[in-house]
């Protein structure tokens, strides 16, 4: 009879927290396939060529240069954006010149000029235009600072990873993070990128290199990526959910299943 209430009392337990893994995992959509996302040759070449564009509240590196003398190699600092900027926040997200939601700067001599949707590239080509006005031989050089991946779920350090490249493939943003977890869906990474309200997610498996040659793994900076956990993980969450109350529950049975064995003994 204990017996018998000891393993419903486990049954109900584990019913009840059945729930644990959905409650568990992000970015649950019912209608996603959990086919790996096929990514076709141009959209891949696209992004291997990717170069990312100075956007609205985007944070950049400025420094401009002037020839002092006849040599080539006599350049002389003239402006530098690239330090931190006094206040009570972070370094890094206080590194640079914050552009503006219309897409402007302000630096000396020039004003405040918009620099939006060019590349560092463009950016330090149309700056050295400009400080030509002024300067005889302007140098100038343009960073994005905070270029960054966002990785959550099952590696060993989720947080942000910087791109210091320019550019970043998924292998490298999960080595960063020190590798997968034993408990990661290496089947099923989620990549999410774009409008968070409506995201471009790519589900990726890494299991096989068949699947891996129809994906894509290069990142775009600001991407989420997502290493969902595996069914045996909300296994062992309702495990650690059930085992408190059964541990108490064996306790206040265990008084009764010790009289009920020594009763049974006294009869034989």
């Amino acid at each position: 009879m204990l017996k018998n209430l000891l393993i419903a009392v486990l049954l109900s337990f584990l019913f009840f927290s059945g729930c644990s893994m959905k409650e568990y995992t992000l970015f649950q959509d019912d209608n996603r396939s959990e086919e790996p996302t096929d990514i076709n040759e141009t959209v891949y070449h696209d992004e291997m060529v990717f170069e990312n564009k100075i956007q609205p509240n985007d944070r950049v590196g400025i420094m401009v240069y002037n020839q002092s003398g006849a040599g080539p190699g006599q350049l002389t600092s003239m402006i530098s954006s690239r330090g931190s900027q006094p206040g009570n926040v972070g370094q890094d997200e206080a590194k640079g010149l914050l552009v503006t939601q219309e897409g402007t700067v302000r630096l000396p001599l020039i004003g405040s000029i918009e620099i939006k949707g060019m590349t560092e590239d463009q950016a330090a080509e149309f700056l050295m235009e400009e400080y030509g006005k002024y300067l005889r031989n302007p140098y100038v050089t343009v960073e994005i600072m905070n270029q960054r991946i966002f990785v959550l779920g099952e590696v060993k350090h989720p947080g942000v990873v910087p791109v210091t490249n320019g550019t970043m493939n998924l292998i490298e943003a999960i080595a960063r993070t020190g590798d997968l977890t034993d408990y990661a869906e290496r089947r099923g990474i989620l990549v999410l990128r774009g409008d968070l309200r409506h995201p471009d997610v790519r589900m990726i498996d890494l299991t096989h290199m068949s699947t891996i040659e129809i994906s894509s793994l290069y990142l775009k900076p600001n991407d989420i990526i997502y290493v969902q956990p595996r069914a045996s993980k909300g296994r062992k969450i309702a495990f650690d959910e059930i085992s408190p109350p059964f541990q108490l529950v064996s306790s206040i049975l265990a008084p009764f299943v010790n009289i009920t064995y020594l009763a049974k003994a006294w009869n034989y």
